[in-house]
């Protein structure tokens, strides 16, 4: 009956129901399908509310309101400006900025998507004016806002904290040098796509010229307020004064505040419409989030778990391979699942095996997480594609071709990060 359910919910994957209505009409199924299995809706309505019915959960719609309300206020270009300043004219600098952009908008906004759109709409303009291949512009920015769910605060990293029962704290620390590592990856190729295919360093020399013509201090005082925004976000929750979900909530405050007041970018009249835009983010996520809860909670009635660790441990008796097998698995869902219902179903499943042999929980997560990175940037789904698509009109396949190499580097670091896992818990005392 398990494959039987399995291949009526890839069915439905591929006949494109809604992913949440997928979920929770395959956790319907087995009682449907089998007297024996005397699991009532009651039971699966209960566990949809009660999975949802979780404080930590607030932190969600938090950081995707704090988000929205920063794209829509320029932060991102605030950032771009002081990285630019300093590095703007070395080599492939206007590109590294970019980068770290995103890396500090991941800090943010704590979503791939919303790191994509903020800093694309800003970032991709500019690097056309200034000559750079524009599939080389929207594929370096569609990678990079990956690193929005790897750098803390991470709503991946909320969703798998309550699947997996760990510190939403420790994995926000455990994430901030993988996040680093890639990061240094993607401008080191930078550095050589701008050394073998050059760079207009004339215009590249007016863009920074100006920068400085405004003066270090001037600049600086521009963006300090962007610039500090992770800085209380992340502080607030790794002194122990607030947690994750306190901190969410500051975060709103703050970026009301800049957004309104100092930067003055924002009206009240628009804020109408953020709260519409959260709303609609964040609804179908708790939706699919209930379904996810209790569609876990039925494999585990059907000892799915406990099947496939027996399986594994049979046939497998390497941590390597068994890391191996895990990436490849974890890597294919992201490709055609959406990052929550993914955390919400795998990690019952494929956790208890990781920790059989020895793996870390707060390790584990951030292997899973990297992975599903990935899967924003990879066909046939590429959230983060399609949303640089969508900016540019550069079409997703091609935009695909160009990501390669970048993809290709980011596997890399997503084996360093699985075989060394002191680069993900050094920083966890």
């Amino acid at each position: 009956m398990t494959i039987l359910i399995l291949i009526l919910f890839v069915v439905m994957l591929l006949i494109a129901v809604p992913i949440g209505l997928a979920v929770a009409g395959t956790s319907i199924l087995p009682s449907l399908l089998s007297d024996s299995f005397t699991v009532s809706g009651t039971f699966i309505l209960r566990s949809m509310l009660g999975g949802v019915n979780q404080t930590t959960l607030l932190a969600i719609p938090l950081f995707v309101f704090s988000g929205i309300i920063m794209a829509r206020g320029s932060v991102s270009k605030k950032l771009f400006d002081v990285f630019a300043y300093f590095i703007g004219n070395r080599t492939a600098g206007i590109p590294c900025a970019v980068v770290i952009t995103c890396l500090f908008f991941g800090a943010i906004s704590g979503s791939a998507p919303a790191t994509v759109a903020a800093v694309g709409s800003m970032t991709i303009p500019v690097m056309l004016s200034l000559g750079y291949n524009k599939r080389f512009s929207v594929a370096l920015v569609a990678v990079s806002g990956g690193l929005g769910v790897i750098i803390p605060p991470s709503i991946p990293f909320i969703l798998y904290a309550q699947a997996a029962g760990v510190s939403v704290s420790d994995l926000f620390m455990a994430g901030i040098v993988p996040g680093f590592l890639i990061a240094f990856i993607l401008m080191g190729y930078a550095w050589v796509y701008c050394k073998v295919n050059g760079e207009d360093k004339k215009a590249i020399k007016n863009v920074v010229d100006e920068l400085h013509r405004k003066k270090f201090l001037k600049v600086m005082s521009e963006s300090i307020w962007a610039l500090i925004t992770p800085v209380i976000i992340l502080g607030c929750i790794y002194s122990g004064v607030t947690s994750p979900t306190e901190a969410a909530a500051i975060a709103v405050f703050y970026s009301l505040l800049i957004s309104l007041f100092v930067y003055r970018t924002l009206k009240f009249s628009d804020l109408w419409s953020i709260c519409v835009e959260t709303v609609k983010t964040y609804g179908p996520i708790l939706f699919v989030l209930a379904s996810s809860v209790a569609f876990s909670r039925i494999l585990t009635l059907m000892h799915v778990p406990q099947a496939l660790s027996a399986w594994i441990s049979n046939d497998f008796s390497s941590e390597a391979i068994i890391l191996l097998v895990i990436n490849i698995v974890v890597l294919f869902v992201g490709m055609i699942m959406d990052t929550t219902p993914a955390i919400m179903i795998l990690t019952p499943i494929l956790l208890p095996v990781a920790t059989m042999f020895g793996v870390d929980p707060v390790h584990f997560g951030i292997i899973m997480v990297v992975n599903l990175a990935i899967g924003f940037v990879t066909p046939p789904i590429g959230v983060n594609l399609f949303v640089a698509s969508s900016l540019s009109g550069v079409p997703m396949i091609e935009l695909a071709r160009k990501a390669a190499p970048m993809i290709i580097l980011f596997l890399i670091a997503l084996l360093i990060i699985t075989f060394i896992p002191s680069l993900s818990l050094c920083l966890i005392s």
